[in-house]
């Protein structure tokens, strides 16, 4: 005994795939004007995971926190395993121990917004580091 008809199944197969197209476009469109918002008191650096739960950031040796967690631009969990030797820029926070708590992997976008950081700040510049302008000559020693 049949109890579904035919044209009743292909007229819901066929309602369940308009539906389905007339919504897709509004979820990803939700889905890319959604901007991360991050605590006030994360801080801007580059992270190097060297040996989890071992991490360099701003060439500072540190440790991930028990429970600490990485969040790529979707905010979907990554494992700190699969960024071994990889420099990223990220935003961070620590906890009371000073170490890592919670990262945020970040897009292009959000790098370049500027955010307070714990790196390394100088108030000088090292004459290596300098730009010589056009037509000068370089100078060497001896």
């Amino acid at each position: 005994m049949n109890r579904c008809r035919p044209a009743l199944v292909a007229t819901l197969a066929g309602l369940s795939t308009v539906l389905a197209a007339a919504l897709l476009p509004s979820l990803t469109a939700h889905a890319q004007a959604v901007q991360r918002s991050f605590p006030a008191k994360a801080l801007r650096g580059s992270m190097v995971v060297v040996q989890p739960p071992l991490v360099a950031m701003d060439d500072r040796a540190t440790r991930f926190s028990p429970g600490a967690r990485i969040l790529d631009s979707r905010n979907n969990l990554v494992m700190s395993s699969t960024l071994v030797n990889q420099e990223l820029v990220v935003n961070y926070t620590l906890d009371q121990r000073g170490q890592v708590h919670q990262v945020w992997l970040l897009t292009e976008a959000e790098a370049k917004e500027k955010r307070p950081g714990y790196g390394t700040q100088r108030n000088y510049v090292f004459e290596s580091q300098q730009t010589l302008p056009a037509g000068t000559p370089a100078r060497t020693t001896n």
